[in-house]
């Protein structure tokens, strides 16, 4: 079987579980180390003539991460596209067990057990949930707001966006406006936007800044695993 991938988080996944399906990946995808598959663009302008010359067997894509024109052009061409939706991480299990099951036609993978497992062995967070503005962007400042996956992740870890009610799921909130929302902590993730020590803490005075390793807050694949060990000191 031959499978393209769109969407970074999905290459990690089925190069993790069967690494010889992947004949293209975008430029976006990073993990893990060393893909050897044709590179065919970035996430929302993938090379659709590119795509179809690879022939793949399946497209495997995200509805938020690429784009509607993009996918019905690849289904035009003749190809299947299987679109996942994840906003949670029940949803991130399940879709997970989609693509590699049901799309590429594999065993479910170890790696995927032993994730959902850690994160339900987590303990339920204790006290009242912890308010925090998660900026994703500076430059315009934007933040986490409705509907978010790593929106999900936190709130079961015991933090609880102050924008997760926001019409927006990824909305632009002035400076001064993000300072005043009564957060107590400020999570500061290294991508999309590289956030660092000398880069982003420094607009919060007063306020405790976590920097946390954004594949971990945002990637639902074998990271899923390490995120449950780690992200809940990396937020204390």
């Amino acid at each position: 079987m031959r499978v393209v991938s769109l969407v970074p988080s999905l290459t990690e996944a089925v190069a993790a579980t069967a690494p010889g399906l992947l004949t293209g990946v975008t430029d976006w995808c990073t993990h893990p180390a060393g893909l050897t598959a044709a590179r065919i663009g970035g996430t929302k302008n993938p090379d659709v003539a590119a795509i179809t010359a690879l022939a793949p067997d399946l497209v495997i894509a995200n509805e938020e991460e690429n784009r509607a024109p993009d996918l019905a052009a690849l289904r035009q061409a003749g190809i299947d596209v299987l679109v996942t939706e994840i906003r949670t991480l029940d949803q991130a299990f399940t879709e997970l067990d989609r693509v590699l099951t049901t799309g590429c036609g594999l065993p479910r993978p170890r790696w995927l057990d032993e994730a959902e497992a850690a994160w339900a062995a987590l303990p339920a967070p204790s006290g009242s949930p912890r308010p925090a503005i998660v900026p994703i962007w500076r430059r315009p400042w934007m933040v986490l707001g409705s509907d978010t996956f790593a929106g999900d992740l936190l709130a079961r870890l015991g933090v609880c966006n102050v924008y997760a009610d926001h019409a927006e799921r990824y909305p632009r909130i002035p400076l001064a406006e993000l300072n005043g929302s009564g957060a107590e902590l400020v999570v500061l993730p290294d991508e999309p936007y590289r956030f660092t020590t000398d880069d982003g803490p420094e607009a919060f005075p007063g306020l405790p800044a976590a920097l946390v390793d954004g594949r971990l807050l945002t990637w639902y694949g074998p990271s899923l695993l390490q995120a449950a060990r780690e992200l809940p000191s990396a937020l204390r």
